[in-house]
Order: C-alpha cells, then structure tokens, then sequence
C-alpha cells in the first residue's frame, strides 16, 4: 500500500522514509506556525477514534515534536481513506478554531 504525502497536507515534513514497517513520521517544518501544535492535530484524531500520538524525541531532539502512524496488519485502503479524511478535517477545524488550541500538550500521550 502507498501511502499518502502527508507532509503535502499540511505544515508539515516527513522525517523518515518509506522503507520497512508501515509508518509515518512527520513534524511541522521549522519557523513555520500553521496556528495548532501537533499535540492538537493528535487530540483531535483521538476525538474521532484514531491514536495517533504526537511526542518529543529524546536525547539531544527533546526540543522537536512528532507525529507517527504505524499501521497494524490488515489495516486496508479503505481505512487509510477514512484517517486521511480525518485527518484533512482535522486539519480544518484547527484552522477555524484558533482560540481553542494548545491544550492538549498538557495531556497528551506520553512515552515515558
């Protein structure tokens, strides 16, 4: 399965490439603010049944935020269709609901 460009989608650049398990990794690219964190685009996945976690890297990069999917076996197109349809929705509400965002950092999924 090929999976789509997210980082076209949004404010956003993949930080991994296509080879070995289904994933996607991705950050918003740097010095740009579309206006919502990716602790925000995470809740609002969460919102519509997607666990899609949003999480700083370690080590020296604890300064940068991420996102991954990984997608379990059996996860099909037609599922990949509805979370990127999620997804653009997502997208959209953050965009028209400014005053609402940055609160979910505070309770965000956590690694640790």
């Amino acid at each position: 399965m090929k999976s789509p460009n997210w980082g076209r989608m949004s404010s956003s650049v993949r930080v991994a490439r296509d080879e070995g398990i289904p994933a996607v990794c991705f950050k918003l690219k740097d010095g740009e603010d579309p206006g919502y964190t990716l602790y925000d685009l995470s809740e609002r996945l969460r919102l519509r049944g997607w666990q899609v976690p949003a999480f700083t890297l370690g080590g020296e990069a604890t300064d940068i935020v991420v996102m991954r999917i990984m997608c379990r076996r059996g996860f099909e197109m037609d599922f990949a269709e509805l979370l990127l349809e999620d997804y653009k929705a997502s997208l959209k509400y953050l965009s028209d609901h400014p005053k609402l965002q940055g609160i979910a950092q505070q309770n965000s999924f956590k690694h640790t």
